[in-house]
C-alpha cells in the first residue's frame, strides 16, 4: 500500500481533529449517574468527568455526616467511573483498533 503524502496526513490529521473536538464537545453534553446507597445518594458527571449534580435522600440526613460523607464519595465515584467508560466508548469510534490508550479501557 502507497504512503499517503504529507499533504494527506495533513488532513488526515486535521479530520481527526475536528472529529476529536466534536466528540468532546458531544461529552460536555451527555450525563451519566452514580449511585450508593441503595440509590439513597445520586451523583450526576458529564462525559469530560465534571460532576453536574448531587441528590441525597432526606432520610440519609439522618443517619449522620459520617455515612453522608462516605456514600456521597461511593456516588461521585461511581458517576466518575461511568463517566469515563463513557469517554473511552466515544474515543474508541475515533481511533483505529489498538490505539485507545490502556488507561481509556
Amino acid at each position: 500500500m502507497p504512503q499517503p503524502n504529507p499533504k494527506q496526513l495533513r488532513q488526515m490529521q486535521q479530520n481527526m481533529m475536528r472529529q476529536l473536538e466534536a466528540a468532546q464537545g458531544n461529552l460536555a453534553t451527555q450525563e451519566v449517574e452514580g449511585s450508593a446507597g441503595g440509590g439513597a445518594v445520586t451523583a450526576r458527571a458529564n462525559g469530560q468527568q465534571r460532576v453536574t449534580g448531587i441528590s441525597i435522600e432526606p432520610e440519609v440526613l439522618e443517619e449522620g455526616v459520617e455515612l453522608l460523607s462516605d456514600l456521597v464519595l461511593a456516588a461521585v465515584n461511581d458517576a466518575l467511573d461511568r463517566s469515563r467508560e463513557l469517554a473511552a466508548r466515544s474515543m474508541e469510534s475515533l481511533l483505529p483498533p489498538g490505539l485507545l490508550p490502556p488507561g481509556l479501557r
